[in-house]
């Protein structure tokens, strides 16, 4: 029997002494309406007879007295009174396909009132017996500012499955009335789970003001997960099909053209972005950082976005030959590969944090810089070719010494073994089979040699039966998703897929899909922010860039497979937004009292293009890190995957869906939007002076208007998952 709470205890009881005040059956699914004196319930009959209850109304030691219950056929609402306030609940079903249950609730005080108690709101409930008698397994729920979800499995008694996801942005002005953030408010452990409203501690609840306390959307199923596969599966089905009931912010177009060459001009002219060694420029890693020696991955992560942009404007730039300049420089021939730190300044690493030291390795940090090598090979780069096949025998020899399960970090010259795991119990970097695969296949697409092909395989191996643990750091898991789909379309065995849909389960998961605008996170938008890590408190321009890429690329490369529908959702829209959120990064495009006054690497510089490491959803304050020099590539990478140009004209075509099959015939452009037909993207047809007078759009053949248009932009929402001509 577990422990439990007062208001547990006696929940069960109280709603079996309580008459209905409302039902309605639904999908097969009853749902009842009761009123226990300090608590609102719904319950929820499963056709099997399963209950779950709902608390949709806290009283705050007062009793509700019912005042009006309206009932249209497809939403309730009802209004209450207490001793402190008064109380408004609606309810309705908003997907008439899914059992979808959406209940939200304000609340407007008669005097300011502080909160320092409030129970969960999802209770498990037997037919006969004890709340403390159930059992369930929770397979995902909130970490940090992430989405408020929970997703969760009643199996004693066994009843179905539970997705539970609040839109925690509905209680941005409760949060900036009381000073209190949303983060880590969704979870629980059994019985007593659900949404806890954050407690006010400084400030009280103004009065005569409604605020909402509580906007939930929970999806009902019969079905009970009974592996990690199932669990992933499910978890991207749901979040999918309730996606598609919640509020979507608009979104931003920002001039990526331009913020690109901006960016060029700062990293190539600002001192503060390189140092030099043997008379050889080499980026910092962040602005004004002088004292941590030279990094590979520093100069990859510029150097290839970089050359997308320069093969997509056909100008070249004096930065890529300062950058290519000084790669070589980064082998080390008693060793026989690149190495993270420059060799020439291995005597500077002074050992300040783990991996500052000479022969230290994390993990993920080998086969990083190797991945963009391969591109840049695969490029034609004859440098980065040798460099890669003179280092790849290493990085497999490594693979091979630790069997494909890599820890956090080892030496590099001995193998050893410096830190096994993240944390006690936890294992290594989980999501390095995947990533080293995808480098593995990189090389494959360039030597056409089987043995690459064969690691790649053995690889993924290690990632089977992990489900969400696949997830370590965003951006590996990102390509690891990618590697495996590669390796579904190679193979045609199922396996692969399905630890692709895991690995983009786990992504998913720590995602923000939610917008606060609260504290300083009200000065940008944040909804669908990607976090880097499991644990990170922020979210990190670098890994958010690659991820957006690698799922945009996954996108395009999947449209012949049978995925998902719910990813055909989730993509696509995690692409759009990423587009309207990442220039936000730029702290040019911030207000200055959000920026942190105290920076632990370098310092920044406010107008200048080069984006901060970190951005915080609330209170705390963004670019406590740095202003992270590796990250100025993000524009570069974005320009030639979101512009098309026209041959022969001067227009480009701006898609934040992503698109296939972009050709010209004569005074015609066609193209595909990849994605739903639920859903919608924003096409642009940008002219350099102004716009001709005889532009006809057409999607799916039926002509359509533009939404809007300005001297030099014509701007049309095009639908997913169609087919589109411009004529001119």
């Amino acid at each position: 029997m577990q422990s439990i709470s007062p208001w547990t205890a006696t929940a069960q009881s109280d709603l079996e002494n309580s008459t209905v005040l409302w039902e309605k059956k639904f999908r097969d699914y009853t749902f009842q309406l009761y009123n226990t004196g300090d608590s609102l319930w719904i319950v929820t009959l499963w056709p099997n007879q399963g209950k779950m209850a709902f608390r949709a109304a806290f009283g705050l030691n007062s009793c509700f007295e019912v005042t009006n219950l309206f009932d249209d056929g497809q939403t309730v609402v009802i209004n209450m009174t207490t001793r402190i306030g008064k109380y408004e609940v609606t309810i309705d079903f908003p997907n008439g396909l899914s059992p979808l249950l959406h209940y939200k609730t304000s609340f407007k005080a008669d005097f300011p009132i502080m909160i320092p108690f409030w129970p969960r709101d999802i209770l498990p409930l037997t037919e006969n017996g004890n709340v403390e008698n159930t059992f369930g397994n929770i397979h995902a729920h909130q970490i940090g500012a992430r989405s408020g979800l929970l997703f969760l499995s009643m199996t004693k008694p066994k009843t179905g499955s539970v997705f539970y996801f609040q839109d925690l942005g509905s209680m941005s002005a409760y949060c900036e009335a009381t000073g209190t953030s949303v983060g880590e408010t969704v979870g629980g452990d059994w019985p007593e789970i659900g949404f806890q409203l954050p407690l006010t501690e400084n400030l009280p609840l103004p009065a005569d003001k409604d605020f909402i306390l509580s906007d939930a959307y929970v999806l009902f199923s019969d079905q009970i997960a009974e592996d990690d596969i199932q669990v992933t599966h499910q978890f991207l089905n749901n979040l999918g099909e309730v996606y598609k009931s919640l509020p979507h912010p608009d979104t931003e177009y920002h001039k990526w053209t331009e913020i690109a060459e901006k960016c060029q001009e700062d990293l190539y002219h600002n001192k503060g972005c390189w140092t030099q060694t043997n008379g050889v420029p080499y980026l910092n890693a962040y602005l004004c950082d002088y004292k941590t020696p030279s990094e590979i991955m520093v100069q990859l992560a510029v150097l290839m976005p970089l050359k997308e942009y320069m093969d997509w404007t056909g100008e070249k730039h004096p930065l890529y030959d300062d950058l290519q300049k000084g790669i070589s420089a980064f082998y080390d021939p008693n060793i026989k590969t690149i190495n993270r730190w420059l060799p020439a300044l291995y005597d500077k690493l002074d050992g300040s944090e783990e991996q500052k030291e000479k022969m230290v390795m994390d993990s993920w940090y080998l086969h990083h810089p190797l991945m963009n090598l391969s591109r840049l090979a695969l490029k034609g780069e004859k440098i980065a070719k040798k460099l890669l096949l003179d280092s790849i025998p290493f990085a497999i020899n490594v693979a091979h010494h630790f069997d494909y399960e890599w820890p956090v970090f080892y030496k590099m010259d001995t193998l050893e073994v410096i830190k096994k795991e993240t944390a006690e119990g936890k294992g290594g970097e989980k999501d390095v089979p995947g990533s080293y695969a995808h480098l593995m296949l990189l090389v494959y697409e360039l030597t056409k040699d089987e043995l690459y092909l064969r690691e790649a395989k053995k690889a993924v191996k290690k990632l089977i039966g992990r489900g969400f643990d696949i997830f370590y750091q965003a951006n590996n898991t990102a390509f690891s998703a990618g590697a495996l789909l590669d390796l579904y379309k190679i193979t045609g065995e199922k396996m692969y897929l399905d630890l692709s849909f895991a690995c983009l389960a786990g992504l998913f998961k720590n995602m923000q899909i939610w917008n606060c605008e609260y504290g300083f996170g009200k000065n940008y938008p944040n909804y669908f922010s990607v976090f880097p890590l499991n644990d990170a408190p922020y979210s990190a321009v670098y890994e958010e860039h690659e991820v957006y890429a690698k799922l945009r690329e996954y996108m395009i490369k999947a449209e012949d497979v049978e995925i998902l529908p719910s990813l055909k959702i989730l993509i696509p829209e995690f692409v759009k937004y990423s587009l309207s959120r990442m220039s936000y990064y730029y702290p040019s495009k911030l207000p200055e009292n959000m920026l942190s006054e105290e920076v632990k690497t370098g310092e920044i510089q406010p107008k200048l293009w080069i984006p901060l490491e970190d951005l915080y959803t609330g209170w705390e304050k963004s670019g406590q890190v740095g202003q992270e020099v590796y990250g100025g590539g993000v524009a570069f990478g974005v320009v030639p995957r979101q512009y098309c140009k026209v041959k022969e004209e001067d227009f480009l075509i701006f898609s934040d869906y992503p698109i296939k099959g972009f050709r010209k015939v004569k005074n015609a452009i066609t193209f595909k939007t990849l994605g739903s037909g639920e859903f919608s993207c924003n096409v642009k047809i940008i002219y350099p002076k102004k716009i001709p007078k005889n532009v006809k759009v057409t999607q799916n053949k039926e002509e359509i208007e533009p939404s809007f248009s300005g001297a030099t932009v014509l701007h049309y929402n095009i639908k997913g998952d169609t087919m589109v001509k411009i004529v001119w």
